[in-house]
């Protein structure tokens, strides 16, 4: 850049020189000088500040987070509607960059990880310990690898988002376009309208055959029980019965060996009472087994009774659960290094060990990939609104690949599948394409989480990944008609690459500064 000062030293000694054009040539030097450092400084990336859209804003569908400006920006249906400044990750403790989404929300959370450090307003992206939340900024990348956003910003978003906002953190800036492929799920307008109904009728279907079940299900535990009484009771007459045959025998043999009239008469008299005991107990007998077969049938009907209607109950609940969950948008995952396909849909079901709610990941499917030896890309369709064809839908890039029309035209999505979610899609519905397997932060009580390997992972690796858990399936069928079964998740950490990144600035946090 040229000096001011040196030019304007030039200026005057030109003037003393006297000639006028030497002069015009100086002045207009100078005003070139000037205007140059004028673009100079204009050219200069202006620091991000706190804006909101001039616009009445909807609900945040998804925030875009730029680690390269420091910079969160959320979005409605129609464009940005609110950003701010942030501080993410410092070197070491890098925010990692991938998609992830709201799994929890916490006004006035406290940090378990950094000496209680206070995180107001926060807003849970991992469950690891990364997280959305109010924070001292200092201009630069400060945290351990949350996203501090400003306090007041913060408490202003906190009440206006939900649990499965998209979150999506980019290494560079990033922003949805408007976006249209055949690919893209298209709904029915009649299987929409009809799903309330629907889902209410088959909820009514799987109470009733729920306590149908139930029922069934003590009935044949009574008959059971009876009969248990009865094989007792059998095998009493039955032990009653031998022992009388044995006293007859031997009257038999007393009856042989008297040798007076007087013996003969005792052995006589006590053959007559063996054989009337015997033929009573044989009539018990038989009258007892006739009557414990009639019993024994009656059970073994009772039993087949109650199994029938516990497969019922276990079919109406999944029917019951499918169709409730299709008044849900629902989340696709799309993986090149798996080769697989991944559905996700929340329940509102608590989480059974607190924090969170219960996803339903019943589907998990092979999908096809053309050439699945070349990069994707990182791309995130989301659908933010109903339109005439169906549903309206924005595209985000993050990471380098095909553009997010190839590589969705590479992606054939199986057939069964899109039966089954595509007639219901509805508007905050999302497919996820990427190179990256699901982390291993993926679990029964997340979304997706997604991350980029070739980025920086401080933030992931300074903190212990959460435990292996259960998560939902239809394998294993649970009273509620979700049952759980182990996630395969990928089978190596996500390190990724702890490089710096070329042309971001780190600072170090500063001793006193904000611990999360």
């Amino acid at each position: 850049m040229v000096n001011r000062f040196t030019a304007a030293r030039s200026t005057m000694a030109m003037w003393r020189w006297g000639s006028p054009a030497i002069v015009t040539l100086a002045v207009m030097a100078a005003l070139t000088a000037l205007t140059a450092d004028a673009a100079a400084k204009e050219a200069r990336p202006k620091p991000p500040t706190e804006a909101t859209a001039p616009r009445d804003a909807g609900e945040p569908i998804m925030a875009i987070v730029s680690i390269k400006t420091q910079q969160v920006t959320f979005y409605d249906a129609d464009g940005w509607i609110m950003r701010a400044p942030v501080s993410t990750g410092t070197t070491g403790r890098e925010t990692p960059a991938g998609v992830f989404a709201v799994l929890e929300k916490d006004k006035d959370h406290r940090s378990t990880m950094y000496d209680d450090a206070e995180m107001p307003n926060m807003q849970r992206i991992t469950w690891n310990g990364i997280a959305l939340h109010g924070g001292p900024l200092p201009g630069y990348a400060a945290s351990h690898g949350c996203v501090r956003m400003p306090f007041g910003f913060a408490e202003n978003l906190f009440d206006r988002t939900r649990i499965g906002m998209r979150v999506i953190i980019s290494p560079d800036n990033a922003e949805p376009v408007e976006f249209s492929h055949p690919a893209l799920l298209v709904p029915k307008a009649e299987a929409i309208a009809a799903a309330p109904a629907r889902a209410e009728a088959l909820s009514r279907e799987a109470a009733e055959a729920a306590k149908t079940a139930d029922e069934a299900k003590k009935a044949a535990a009574t008959a059971t029980r009876e009969t248990a009484s009865l094989s007792a009771s059998l095998r009493k007459l039955e032990g009653l019965k031998t022992r009388a045959a044995a006293e007859l025998a031997y009257a038999d043999k007393a009856l042989a060996a008297a040798k007076t009239d007087e013996a003969k008469a005792r052995a006589e008299d006590l053959k007559q009472k063996a054989a009337t005991k015997a033929a009573e107990l044989g009539n018990q007998l038989d009258t007892a087994k006739a009557d414990a077969k009639s019993k024994l049938d009656a059970a073994a009907v009772a039993k087949e009774a109650a199994k029938t209607a516990q497969t019922r109950k276990a079919d109406t609940a999944k029917a019951a659960s499918e169709a409730k969950l299709a008044l849900e948008p629902v989340s696709i995952y799309i993986s090149r290094a798996t080769q697989k396909l991944y559905v996700r849909r929340p329940t509102h079901k608590p989480a059974p060990d607190g924090g969170g709610i219960v996803f339903d990941a019943t589907i998990e499917v092979p999908v096809t990939i053309r050439n699945p030896e070349r990069p994707i890309g990182t791309h995130v369709f989301t659908a933010v609104a109903r339109n005439e064809a169906g549903l309206r839908w924005t595209a985000v890039t993050i990471d380098n690949g095909d553009n997010a029309k190839a590589a969705l035209d590479r992606i054939t999505i199986p057939q069964e599948v899109l039966d089954r979610i595509a007639p219901t899609a509805l508007p905050r519905s999302s497919i996820v394409i990427s190179d990256e397997p699901l982390s291993r932060e993926t679990n029964y009580r997340t979304e997706f989480v997604a991350v980029l390997n070739n980025q920086p992972q401080g933030g992931f690796i300074t903190r212990q990944p959460t435990a292996d858990v259960l998560i939902a399936g239809d394998d294993v069928q649970g009273g509620d008609g979700f049952g759980f079964f182990n996630f395969q998740r990928d089978l190596a950490p996500q390190t990724g690459n702890t490089r710096r990144r070329g042309g971001q600035y780190y600072r170090p946090v500063q001793p006193g500064w904000w611990q999360d």
